[in-house]
């Protein structure tokens, strides 16, 4: 997936800094994207995935109209969790950011109900 970073993705308007380049949190959003893309091969009828857990080292600087590649490789599988090697590599080819995203496999109604019986016990 690629993306031109605009004034929107900066730290300074998403709130995590005050530079402005691509903010951390944008950037995990479009890795996120790209392991709900690559996740869809391994779900079933019924079935959708929800992130768990996020290890990503953003490395690099990216400045307002630059280009970036994320990608999601194929994942590791352990029993309903899959663990994606991500990437984003900038319009220069630098390596932006690197790590791993899981996301856990589940059923669509079951988990809906879940998080609605939650909400009605706050």
């Amino acid at each position: 997936m690629h993306h031109e970073v605009t004034d929107t993705d900066t730290a300074v308007v998403m709130g995590s800094g005050d530079v402005p380049v691509l903010s951390t949190p944008r950037l995990i959003a479009w890795l996120e994207a790209a392991t709900v893309r690559a996740a869809a091969p391994f779900t079933g009828a019924g079935q959708t995935t929800v992130g768990t857990e996020i290890r990503v080292k953003h490395l690099r600087a990216s400045r307002v109209g630059a280009r970036v590649r994320v990608s999601a490789e194929p994942p590791s599988v352990d029993g309903r969790r899959l663990t994606f090697p991500v990437r984003a590599v900038d319009d220069s080819g630098h390596l932006v950011a690197t790590g791993e995203i899981d996301r856990a496999v589940v059923d669509r109604e079951r988990f809906l109900s879940g998080v609605s019986g939650r909400e009605e016990n706050h």
